[in-house]
């Protein structure tokens, strides 16, 4: 039935949270963000956009500043943290300006108010947007020190009541160890949300783990580096990894 050229025309998913780091806008550079990257990524968002998926995003901040390396240096730890929540909004206008530009409507909301720069985050508000075809950027994380941005996302990501939320790395999926340093390093297809845990993985962070675990949202991490991965990931295609329960069936 599916055609020849196009074994997935349907999405899968027909609202994702898709959760970005800092890391990933900076392209080949040590630190701030590439206009060129910046493009790819809101092109490759427009892809999916463009097949009717509701899209939602989160960005951290560690291209700016990183609020747990501030804590080391001596920087009061809550202080470091706000620092770093509001690098997260300069990405999110950033990537908004990106997407705008090539016609997809785009809404900031900042858990932290800041009414000339963004809209205050307010659950129903953001649903509405998304229902009309507005891409909504989550930035500030959650407004509280202490919480990363994987948390943040693991948590708008359930009040939007997304269906998956897809984690955008520099690598093609999870590994058992750095496939960088380790050349024998495993990679998984599938993984529980236990198996994340006991094994220490660096998925996310143990808090937004649990929040995904307890209801039940799958994570799938890929490479966003690879151009169309992302489209490929929302027509479900098998690329990545999935964590999610030990015997979920695809959907």
């Amino acid at each position: 039935m599916a055609s020849d050229k196009v074994p997935h025309s349907k999405p899968r998913y027909e609202r994702i949270l898709l959760k970005l780091s800092g890391e990933a806008l900076m392209g080949d550079g040590k630190y701030g963000i590439s206009p060129k990257t910046l493009a790819s990524i809101a092109q490759d968002v427009k892809d999916i956009v463009d097949l009717g998926v509701q899209v939602a995003l989160t960005i951290g901040g560690g291209n700016i500043f990183r609020g747990v390396s501030g804590a080391t240096e001596g920087m009061d730890r809550s202080s470091a943290d706000y620092m770093g929540m509001l690098a997260t909004v300069i990405n999110s206008m950033a990537l908004q300006d990106a997407m705008e530009k090539i016609g997809v409507p785009t809404r900031v909301q900042s858990a932290i108010e800041m009414h000339q720069v963004a809209e205050p985050y307010i659950r129903r508000r953001a649903i509405r947007h998304l229902e009309k075809g507005r891409v909504v950027i989550f930035a500030a994380g959650t407004g509280n020190p202490y919480f990363t941005t994987d948390t943040a996302a693991s948590l708008r990501a359930m009040e939007i009541h997304a269906d998956v939320l897809l984690k955008a790395t520099k690598v093609d999926g999870v590994y058992s160890d750095d496939p960088k340093k380790n050349p024998t390093a495993v990679k998984f297809k599938q993984l529980s949300y236990i198996d994340v845990l006991k094994k220490n993985l660096k998925v996310m962070d143990s808090t937004a783990i649990s929040l995904c675990m307890d209801n039940d949202l799958p994570i799938i991490v890929f490479d966003l580096t690879q151009r169309g991965n992302v489209r490929k990931v929302v027509l479900g295609e098998e690329i990545g990894t999935t964590v999610g329960r030990p015997n979920a069936k695809s959907a």
